[in-house]
């Protein structure tokens, strides 16, 4: 079974996992639920904390759906190696892995992982790829994101770039000379998310509407954008307030505008780095408003996109890199 491999990104409140035919990297088929590491730790702990280790009782979980996909797809799965990263090596996971220190390569040699031998109860031998740290931030699943991207863009000049990865903690990530030298963390989506719902502000702004956006809908996002460079962030998130007691903006363009206050502020720091190219990641809904609020910072030019299919492969890319890597080491 050499051929094959399991390649599993299991987040905080996602899982997939995908058997790849190696010769090409081509995916044979998939599995993918909302049944993350939060949710398996959690009934671990109400449920399955006297039954067995946390340990076993992920793997229980991850076999079961081995041996699913192994009926979907009529393929015996038995001996394929799988490779996992994400959540799964965190402190809720399968088992806790210390962080990898930055820099370290992109070509997938020099991440940590954990080796778990196959044995008859689980007949498929498991290499858990760690999370990567600074000195003062840490994330798991990026990094192995990273290794695949680098490994499928190519930047014809620059040696110096930061990969900006959208999300409800969005990661800006700095690649010089074919290391990842550091990173940062912005809780945009969560502190949007806080704002809208559980504020003063979640009676001036309708969220059910952002599906569907009209050109109109878009200006009080780029004024939000415009506003962020005020210097006066909380001044300005209570203005969401007053856009709505004095009728400036209906309820759905103040959520736009309080959008664009929020990832203004996280963008406008690159304003700074125009020595450096950008790689905007797609592949989420929040590509369009990141992509809008570079537009309007005067960033365009120095930002590449990257494509939401290469998005899509970029950690199980990052997994064959990594496993070939490890494997070499094994057979040392």
């Amino acid at each position: 079974m050499k051929k094959y491999l399991l390649s599993c990104d299991w987040g905080t409140s996602s899982f997939r996992l995908r058997l790849v035919h190696l010769p090409d990297q081509s995916i044979v088929g998939e599995i993918v639920s909302k049944n993350g590491v939060g949710d398996t730790f959690n009934v671990w702990r109400e449920k399955g904390i006297q039954l067995m280790p946390r340990e076993e009782f992920f793997k229980k979980h991850l076999k079961e759906q081995v041996d699913f996909l192994s009926r979907d797809l009529e393929i015996d799965l038995t001996g394929v190696p799988i490779v996992l990263s994400g959540m799964a090596s965190s402190s809720i996971g399968m088992l806790e892995i210390p962080y990898a220190n930055v820099p370290f390569d992109l070509d997938g040699s020099n991440v940590l992982t954990r080796f778990i031998e196959s044995q008859p109860a689980f007949p498929n031998e498991i290499i858990i790829i760690s999370g990567a740290r600074s000195s003062q931030d840490v994330m798991r699943g990026e990094e192995t994101q990273l290794v695949g991207l680098h490994q499928l863009v190519h930047f014809a000049s620059q040696e110096e770039s930061i990969f900006i990865f959208p999300g409800t903690h969005s990661k800006h990530m700095y690649v010089k000379s074919g290391q990842l030298v550091d990173f940062k963390t912005f809780m945009t989506g969560e502190v949007f998310n806080l704002m809208a719902t559980q504020s003063i502000l979640k009676d001036s702004v309708d969220l059910e509407q952002l599906a569907d956006l009209s050109e109109s809908d878009w200006e009080p996002f780029r004024a939000g954008v415009r506003e962020s460079g005020s210097g006066f962030i909380l001044n300005s998130l209570f203005t969401v307030r007053t856009n709505q007691l004095f009728n400036v903006m209906s309820k759905k363009q103040n959520a736009m505008y309080l959008s664009g206050v929020l990832i203004g502020s996280e963008l406008r720091y690159l304003m700074g780095e125009r020595g450096k190219e950008f790689a905007l990641c797609s592949g989420n809904n929040l590509f369009e408003l990141y992509q809008t609020g570079i537009s309007e910072l005067g960033l365009a030019e120095n930002t590449k996109i990257i494509s939401s299919e290469i998005v899509d492969i970029a950690a199980m890319t990052g997994h064959i890199r990594i496993f070939e890597h490890q494997k070499s080491k094994l057979e040392l």
